[in-house]
């Protein structure tokens, strides 16, 4: 069973947890010794952690050993880090901060840091086979790869990344908006708490409300993440706030107005928590993540 910790706890040693891990996925890897600075610069910057955190919360939900998702919780936040690094370069947000430090590229330079992300991609997939959790069975492993390269590549993430990109400098409507956050942010997330539900054994069905929950989540999460572009502190926030509007992005806040924009926000949340209730699983964990989300300050 969990200890009994209040979630800022809880949050915290998860977090002591899985940051003490990821440098052993990058430590031992036989490459150039630049390739593995840039790569650990990024990895181990810190961060909300909150996509290893679904994962492990899901997995008590069930009341199963959260070490079985040990190994998919460092692959995706490689494929985040990634993603971050890729995000931050000249060509796409040109980005001079992250997480209250230089970008990768002011430090590596372009063309490493383009690598670098490469390599975090790349390796990722080898850390999610790697587990030998002996209720972790080849036939999840399989799935997860699967359901991994889904939620991050065209039909997940880098599709949202695209559709963000080209939606820049023109006006969108709610569901071309929603489509971005969905893909860019939510089908990550998505990943955490199926992983999760895979490890565990969950129903059919399970898995259904828990894709509901997190995709819910991932929206909720974004809009969270345009208000705070606008209204957030830029010291806790770790980067520059007012990019979207720098970047002529259409954001929940412009399209909505602030008020409407938080109502939103507030509905996903609901709906978040109406769809795990449904899913029949009790979690205060991921009840507390979801209003977490909700109300976060970066």
């Amino acid at each position: 069973m969990v200890r009994e910790l209040d979630f800022d706890t809880y949050l915290k040693e998860l977090r002591v947890q899985i940051e003490a891990l990821l440098p052993t996925v990058v430590q031992p890897l036989a490459s150039p010794a630049t390739l593995k600075d840039s790569m650990m610069y990024s990895l181990t910057a810190g961060g909300k952690r909150l996509r290893p955190l679904l994962i492990f919360s899901t997995l008590e939900a069930f009341e199963k050993d959260k070490m079985m998702g040990i190994e998919a919780a460092c692959a995706v936040e490689m494929i985040h880090t990634y993603s971050l690094i890729h995000d931050d370069l000249p060509s796409m947000d040109n980005d001079d901060l992250r997480r209250g430090k230089p970008t990768n590229h002011k430090v590596f330079g372009e063309a490493m840091a383009i690598l670098a992300g490469d390599a975090l991609l790349t390796n990722s997939f080898d850390v999610l086979v790697s587990s030998t959790h002996p209720d972790v069975t080849d036939a999840m492993k399989v799935r997860l790869v699967s359901t991994l390269a889904t939620c991050a590549g065209a039909e997940g993430m880098v599709g949202g990344q695209v559709a963000d990109m080209e939606g820049e400098g023109q006006p969108l409507t709610l569901s071309e908006l929603e489509y971005i956050h969905h893909h860019k942010t939510g089908k990550l997330l998505s990943f955490c708490v199926t992983a999760g539900a895979i490890l565990a054994g969950a129903t059919a069905f399970q898995i259904e409300k828990l894709q509901e929950f997190s995709s819910n989540l991932g929206l909720a999460f974004q809009i969270r993440d345009d208000i705070l572009d606008i209204e957030g502190d830029e010291a806790t926030l770790g980067k520059p706030i007012g990019s979207d509007t720098d970047n002529n992005k259409t954001t929940y806040p412009s399209l909505l107005g602030m008020e409407a924009a938080k109502q939103k926000l507030d509905d996903h949340i609901d709906h978040a928590l109406q769809a795990l209730e449904a899913s029949g699983i009790y979690s205060d964990r991921l009840k507390e993540l979801c209003l977490y989300v909700g109300k976060r300050q970066n």
